[in-house]
């Protein structure tokens, strides 16, 4: 069976705290998720909506199977694609995502499982379709496409992602990421928002950028173009590498098909709480466990 209405229980394949069917909204995240959204009128014209939480479902099975809106298949319950794509739209309006991602950070900083030590930037490119905030790609000059950067924690940690057009460059866009990072709190204390050091590679290379940075009290840690690479730079951007190959499991991120690009950012933010409630989910188990066995 499916979700349906508040309360409800799905009975998905479970395996390490993980539905294998990645779309359903299990109930410890739709009680953090149900606060955030805006509330329908109590006399809205028209049919009863379809309830919130099924609309969610069909916004994730299309961020996980890239299909086009008219294709969610009637079977699952989660209404018409043109009925989930209004309710994208909407929430997104509201902040619903950006404020869902936030709180998840909160409760990994709570948990001493954000790594302020380092934080890493990136820029691959993904594949597009086209739509605002596109440009000239700079492989081919003919194409058009936009790309994401990323910001993520010492342990890979999406920590906030800009879509710009692809022809962009990185360095560009490095004070942007920074500075867009929310304050997380879950601490004692003001909420945190700045790492100590930020690694980058040639493409981050500016010395204006250093100059911001450490005006910030964050240690720039970027390899400078024609020289060689700084000490185990290599090994230790690895983990955005690994946040990028996460983020494009959510395959509707990974060929962009959104011509509006604030949708597009409210699937790569959505993208990015789930990988966090993921990890939050994870360490919640794996302490689970370590007590057991540590009664035993």
């Amino acid at each position: 069976m499916v979700l349906v209405g508040r309360g409800r229980c799905d009975d998905s394949p479970v395996r390490d705290g993980v539905t294998t069917r990645p779309w359903i909204v299990d109930d410890d995240l739709w009680a953090l998720i149900e606060p955030l959204l805006p509330p329908w009128p109590e006399r809205a014209p028209g049919p009863r909506p379809v309830p919130d939480r099924l609309c969610l479902q069909g916004i994730l099975y299309v961020l996980r199977n890239d299909i086009a809106w008219q294709l969610l298949p009637a079977e699952l319950g989660f209404g018409s694609g043109q009925t989930c794509w209004r309710r994208l739209e909407c929430w997104q309006r509201a902040g619903v995502f950006d404020r869902l991602h936030r709180i998840l950070l909160a409760k990994l900083h709570a948990a001493g499982e954000l790594d302020w030590s380092r934080a890493c930037v990136d820029g691959p490119r993904p594949r597009q379709k086209g739509g605002a905030d596109t440009g000239p790609s700079p492989v081919d000059r003919r194409k058009r496409g936009s790309k994401h950067h990323l910001i993520c924690d010492g342990r890979g940690t999406p920590l906030k992602v800009i879509t710009t057009a692809a022809n962009v460059n990185d360095v560009t866009q490095t004070l942007a990421l920074v500075d867009g990072v929310p304050p997380v709190a879950g601490r004692p204390g003001r909420p945190r928002r700045r790492p100590e050091a930020l690694l980058g590679d040639k493409g981050y290379d500016s010395n204006p950028n250093r100059d911001e940075l450490r005006k910030r009290r964050i240690l720039p840690v970027i390899s400078r173009k024609g020289s060689p690479n700084v000490k185990r730079l290599g090994e230790l951007r690895y983990v955005v590498e690994q946040t990028f190959a996460l983020l494009h499991q959510f395959k509707r991120l990974a060929v962009r098909w959104e011509r509006r690009t604030e949708l597009h950012n409210a699937f790569a933010s959505l993208a990015c709480s789930l990988i966090c409630w993921r990890r939050l989910k994870k360490t919640s188990h794996d302490r689970a466990t370590s007590s057991e066995h540590g009664h035993q």
